[in-house]
């Protein structure tokens, strides 16, 4: 467990108010809020805890005078900034609702979640956030009627989020503020997250107070990390991962956030700073790894042979903490002295060398990726669960895990399968329902209160849940059989040219596969076997690189069963992402519109050659 600092009340009557007023008087002096009001090479602005307080306060009489009511859904898109995390707060202890919507969302998912939400305020970070959000106000349909700007410079006719906090200061007053937040009860809601949507409209996903404490307290318990350890926060507020990670866990644990406004400079935050705790989805996992890969491809063979030998000692000694097993007292000894001596140098060059705590979510961790971190003395602890859960369901922890797993249920939730392999669970972190637009919610569980969560697993005789797939992402072929998509992709995913892959086969005789060319190690490997290609484009077409695409899809079939195998593919050399459409905002894989965008492709693979 990380914190035994003393909670204000029993864990389920806690609210998130009552967190940051004993920080305030328990560890007022200690940093809370940092973030750079720069580049990456600008100075760190800190806020202590007293000092987070302070400007919440005003804040929340700032909202107040602009007509903010408790129960009220507010509206966010901004980055990772004091603004965002700070009002996100000072709404909160109005007893209003922060709402934050994804940058990347596109304007009719905007218009969706501002009229499903009936938010009358929405804050924004700039110009280009305007363009997508002034509309809505002549909208008629939409009950939006004020913008506020964080950018002062781009706000033009719309109020500032300066001159918020301005007005709050002059009308603040500490009786009122104080009163207000007490009001609070822990069944209220906290937050409304509305999910990414992987397919149709995002639904409206309401947490309360209750909900996120019991998860905040719970996930505590699953990790031993020093007292008020800072957290990088750099994954978007609409992702329910960072609302636990980067606000409501801090306000447990009293800890440092360090806010990374540009997610694509994390790897330099973490160089920089050297955290103790690291938290990344799949994809980022996957590119970092390719980012060492690509570095040790480089390396002279005796050295790479040297760091070989090492990742050996880390991998065999992961594996008998793995199985609950002591570790060797020569195998130890042999482990810490590559450690220091190999491991370690290599990792400090990354920002990786203090690592404690390490874990990835949102969906199926490769075990490739798993494996190649535990060779290098990380165990990255996958856990499972889905916003509607507030968090995580199952986590392996320190003291059980299963590498490939998920883990094992936290305290207070249960797991059961259903026949067809769903997973089914329920607990005092499982939401109430969905919000209507009515502003009611309407609940998602059975009369037993079991939550069918979409997702096909199994349990094995120890408690650690196996995912398999998303039960409406499971390919069934033209013959009945039922494939899991995720399997095969991540399978071929293994060979280092092969960044991202989509497999289709539904009502088909056959799988088909669409594989995108890594933009980081397809270079290096080309450029370590001589191969001079200037873009993705001219290597996918180069015959060794085709040649060994060929190989990667025939040894992941070898370790397929027939149903499963990939026979015709199309290799492609644009990336996938989230402004182009084909991962959401938390970098899940949105089939459908990759179907869509490349159905004449897929319809190519179905025709004779």
């Amino acid at each position: 467990m990380t914190t035994n600092l003393r909670l204000p009340g029993r864990p389920e009557e806690l609210t998130l108010p009552a967190l940051l007023a004993r920080n305030a008087a328990e560890h007022g002096d200690l940093p809370a809020l940092s973030w750079r009001a720069g580049p990456q090479a600008a100075p760190w602005t800190t806020l202590t805890w007293n000092e987070v307080r302070r400007q919440v306060a005003v804040l929340a009489s700032g909202y107040a005078a602009l007509g903010v009511e408790r129960g009220e859904h507010v509206l966010m898109m901004m980055g990772n900034r004091p603004e965002h995390w700070l009002s996100d707060l000072a709404l909160v202890h109005l007893g209003a609702v922060p709402v934050t919507v994804y940058g990347t969302s596109a304007p009719e998912q905007i218009a969706h979640i501002a009229r499903h939400s009936r938010a009358r305020v929405a804050v924004i970070e700039g110009a280009r956030e305007l363009v997508r959000w002034e509309p809505l106000l002549a909208d008629a349909g939409v009950p939006l009627e004020r913008l506020v700007v964080a950018e002062a410079s781009e706000a033009g006719p719309h109020r500032t989020y300066g001159s918020l906090y301005a007005s709050g200061a002059r009308l603040h007053r500490a009786e009122d503020f104080e009163k207000t937040w007490q009001e609070t009860a822990p069944e209220d809601p906290l937050t409304v997250v509305y999910t990414s949507g992987t397919t149709g409209d995002p639904k409206g996903v309401r947490l309360t107070h209750r909900n996120l404490m019991l998860q905040a307290i719970r996930l505590d318990r699953h990790v031993d990390l020093p007292e008020h350890a800072e957290h990088i926060c750099y994954l978007p507020f609409a992702h329910i991962a960072e609302r636990v990670l980067g606000i409501y866990l801090p306000l447990l644990r009293a800890a440092h956030v360090r806010l990374c406004a540009d997610p694509t400079a994390v790897a330099g935050a973490v160089r920089e700073l050297r955290p103790v705790q690291f938290f990344g989805v799949p994809r980022v996992w996957e590119k970092l790894a390719a980012g060492v890969k690509a570095v040790l491809g480089t390396l002279p063979e005796e050295q790479r042979a040297a760091i070989e030998a090492a990742n050996d000692l880390a991998r065999a000694r992961a594996g008998h903490r793995e199985r609950g097993e002591e570790v060797p007292a020569a195998l130890e000894a042999s482990y810490a002295a590559a450690k220091e001596r190999v491991l370690d140098p290599l990792l400090g060059l990354a920002g990786l060398d203090r690592l404690v705590w390490t874990a990835s979510a949102t969906a199926p961790m490769p075990i490739d990726v798993v494996r190649f971190w535990a060779g290098w003395g990380i165990t990255i602890m996958d856990a499972w669960g889905l916003t509607e859960t507030a968090g995580v369901c199952t986590v392996n922890s320190p003291d059980g895990f299963r590498l490939g797993s998920v883990g094992r249920a936290i305290e207070g939730l249960e797991l059961r399968l259903a026949e067809d392999g769903e997973i089914l669970t329920r607990g005092a972190t499982v939401f109430g329902g969905y919000l209507r637009p009515d502003g009611t919610v309407e609940s998602a569980a059975d009369e037993e209160g079991w939550f069918p969560t979409g997702d096909i697993g199994r349990l094995d005789e120890d408690g650690f849940l196996w995912l398999t797939d998303r039960k409406k992402e499971l390919i069934i072929t033209s013959n009945g059989k039922n494939v899991s998509p995720a399997l095969v992709e991540n399978t071929v995913k293994e060979h280092p040219l092969i960044g991202q892959a989509l497999v289709h086969g539904d009502g088909r005789s056959y799988l088909v596969a669409l594989l995108v060319l890594d933009p980081e190690l397809a270079p290096a490997w080309a450029a370590a076997r001589g191969i001079g290609a200037a873009s993705l484009a001219e290597l996918a077409e180069d015959p060794a690189v085709r040649a060994e695409i060929a190989r990667a899809v025939e040894t992941a079939n070898a370790r397929l069963n027939r149903t499963e195998q990939i026979k015709r593919y199309r290799v492609l050399t644009e990336e996938w992402g989230p402004e182009s459409g084909e991962l959401t905002p938390s970098l899940k894989l949105r089939r459908r519109v990759v179907r869509e965008k490349y159905g004449s492709l897929i319809d190519a693979l179905y025709q004779a050659p």
